[in-house]
């Protein structure tokens, strides 16, 4: 990999593992992430992020199934897997370790601000549910916060994202600020990386 000292960056993406590859993983992650890669005077983290599929799947097969497709799709696409770190969220424990740190040190009013949580609570609000919050898991509620132990951990400074993603970046750069207050300067500040021509891809849900 070369000298440590070498690398001026230090790019990190992942990809949930709740399903096939879409496009969206194709534009806001896959290719960028791929693209930097070939640079060297950059270190490249890409990951699987199998925890975070927990958030909206309970299919343990299909969990494992996701894995090898994005792991795949990622090959196939030119990843140079010599080139880059290229792991399974879930084998490496330091990171849901650092999110408990990080979530003790995070306002809970910052997590209300998530476009996520905000958008599930509307959506019971909409259904004229009693309990605005129903349905709601604490694994979506906390995943900015685990998504910065991610980025945090190894003090990435570029995050190819979609513009869907943007604000996880920005929430992580807001506790890493917080963190380095009270504990010195930690952590590398990160900044999100945007292809301007990608902008945000509607679901087939219209979203």
């Amino acid at each position: 990999m070369g000298n440590e000292l070498s690398y001026q960056r230090r790019v990190l993406t992942g990809i949930t593992t709740s399903g096939i590859p879409h496009i969206g993983n194709l534009a806001g992650a896959i290719l960028p992430a791929i693209e930097a890669s070939k640079d060297p005077t950059t270190k490249s983290f890409l990951f699987l992020a199998d925890y975070h599929s927990l958030i909206k799947n309970n299919d343990s097969d299909l969990t494992h199934t996701s894995s090898f497709d994005i792991a795949a799709c990622w090959l196939a696409c030119g990843l140079d897997h010599e080139k880059v770190i290229f792991y399974r969220q879930s084998d490496i424990p330091h990171i849901m370790e650092l999110a408990w740190v990080l979530g003790c040190l995070t306002a809970k009013g910052l997590l209300n601000r998530a476009h996520a949580y905000k958008s599930a609570v509307s959506e019971n609000e909409a259904k004229n549910k009693k309990d605005s919050e129903k349905g709601i898991t604490m694994g979506l509620f906390n995943y900015p916060i685990l998504m910065s132990a991610d980025i945090l951990i190894f003090n990435a400074n570029i995050v190819p994202v979609g513009q869907d993603q943007k604000q996880h970046v920005e929430m992580t750069r807001d506790i890493a600020s917080r963190f380095n207050h009270l504990y010195g300067e930690i952590f590398t500040i990160p900044e999100a990386s945007i292809e301007k021509d990608k902008g945000i891809l509607p679901g087939i849900d219209g979203r």
